[in-house]
């Protein structure tokens, strides 16, 4: 069988680029796409932070606002390893029903596979071959493993950490990796006790360790409080 060419995922052919990606996850050597340089600037939005922030929830709502602004976008979910096929556990993004089928939307789920970046092995490689795809913005949500998941900062343009009011324990852990390299803060599940106080700590830890205006927002995914801020503050960053 021929392999997909660069041309199809160029033209927006999803099957090819859907192959292209199993090729590329699986060690294929002879594969190489993502060799080609990208000559368009699309913007690589990471979502990252402790198991539990309510990563998917918020990813699912922007993925919305994506919709609404008529931008196409690709979504690249990272999720635990299944012990027996090696695969994604959430391999159907059952937290994402609505959206698979939307012609404006790609969605594609990776395992982990063993690597505690909070990405999968060649996570570059997907990302850039996605980057020759007709997308107008590409978002990765990672697996969610706390302190050691800084990888995604390397590999995507603006860096978004997602805690909850009880992550001050996680932050204090995070605040050698994520807390230099994120750009957006959301304190998601801002109805919960301690929300404002927790978000006034996170605004002056970063005011005091950064050189950068680095933005905090407080929403509410799950009734999409806070998304349309989140959603204007990515589009100033990109």
């Amino acid at each position: 069988m021929n392999l997909p060419s660069l041309r199809d995922i160029e033209n927006g052919d999803l099957k090819a680029l859907s192959r292209s990606i199993s090729l590329i996850v699986n060690g294929r050597d002879d594969f190489l796409l993502t060799e080609q340089p990208v000559f368009q600037k699309i913007p690589v939005i990471g979502i990252t932070g402790p198991p539990g922030a309510g990563k998917s929830t918020l990813t699912n709502k922007l993925i919305g606002q994506y919709v609404l602004a008529g931008d196409k976008v690709a979504v690249l979910c990272v999720d635990p390893s299944s012990p027996y096929t090696n695969g994604a556990i959430l391999g159907d993004r059952i937290r994402m029903p609505e959206w698979y089928d939307h012609p404006q939307v790609y969605i594609r789920s990776l395992a982990t596979r063993g690597s505690l970046g909070g990405l999968p092995h060649r996570a570059d490689a997907v990302i850039n071959l996605l980057k020759h795809a007709p997308f107008d913005s590409i978002i990765v949500e990672t697996v969610g493993v706390g302190q050691n998941e800084i990888e995604i900062a390397s590999l995507a343009d603006i860096t978004i950490v997602v805690l909850v009011p009880e992550s001050g324990d996680d932050v204090q852990l995070m605040k050698a990796g994520l807390m230099e390299t994120g750009d957006i803060f959301v304190v998601n599940k801002c109805d919960r006790p301690g929300a404002d106080e927790f978000a006034k700590n996170i605004r002056e830890m970063l005011h005091a360790s950064s050189s950068r205006d680095k933005k905090v927002v407080k929403t509410i995914a799950t009734t999409n409080t806070g998304i349309t801020e989140l959603f204007n503050l990515i589009r100033e960053e990109d």
